[in-house]
């Protein structure tokens, strides 16, 4: 099995990419999803957090408020640092149970690992290939306040805050320019999708 990072700056496109990859056969692990199972009430890392940040970081039912939570850490390194500290270990550590377990059940050739901090939380020993999405920043930030509903200037903060693109793609085997129209990443997903199928030594089986 080909495990696949796949990683880029805020609002490039990677959830769409690991999407396309998905119907193409892959199985995808999607960090941030398995960050939400870590931050769930009564979790290590839940209480981590808490005692990091406070009771303010809550909900009325609650669940870590993560818009609250987000604003705060883009807003300060030293609180991103905290945070990232809490969090990028138990998620390295459950993403290692996750591919191995999908390497053990031997039911697909790709593994997809979406991620938006592989090359910074230190995890790009984890995959075997390393694909990149880049974006023009303007169009990152167009994103975020469509999508979002961030306001202009916390939606520069937030891509500012992040490694940029061309020094993550310095990093890739592979890189994926999402600046046109969905048909024109279609086409880049295509090729790439058959190159790591070539690397990973035959046809996909559906999952």
């Amino acid at each position: 099995m080909l495990v696949v990072g796949l990683t880029g700056g805020i609002a490039t496109g990677k959830s769409t990419v690991a999407r396309m990859l998905q119907e193409r056969g892959a199985a995808v692990l999607d960090a941030d999803a398995l960050v939400h199972e870590l931050q769930a009430p009564g979790t290590e890392v839940f209480r981590a957090i808490l005692d990091a940040f406070g009771p303010g970081m809550l909900t009325a039912d609650g669940t870590l408020d993560r818009g609250r939570l987000g604003a705060r850490v883009f807003a300060d390194p030293e609180a991103r640092r905290i945070l990232e500290g809490i969090v990028h270990p138990a998620l390295t550590a459950q993403i290692v149970r996750r591919v191995d377990a999908l390497r053990q059940g031997g039911r697909t050739l790709l593994c997809v690992l979406e991620a938006a901090l592989l090359v910074e939380g230190g995890r790009r020993g984890i995959v075997d290939r390393l694909v990149v999405i880049t974006a023009p920043e303007e169009q990152q930030v167009a994103r975020l306040g469509a999508k979002g509903g961030l306001s202009e200037q916390e939606a520069w903060r937030r891509v500012r805050a992040q490694l940029p693109s061309a020094l993550k793609a310095r990093h890739a085997d592979y890189v994926l320019v999402n600046d046109g129209d969905l048909a024109s990443l279609a086409r880049q997903v295509a090729d790439l999708a058959e190159a790591l199928l070539r690397e990973a030594g035959g046809e996909q089986k559906t999952p």
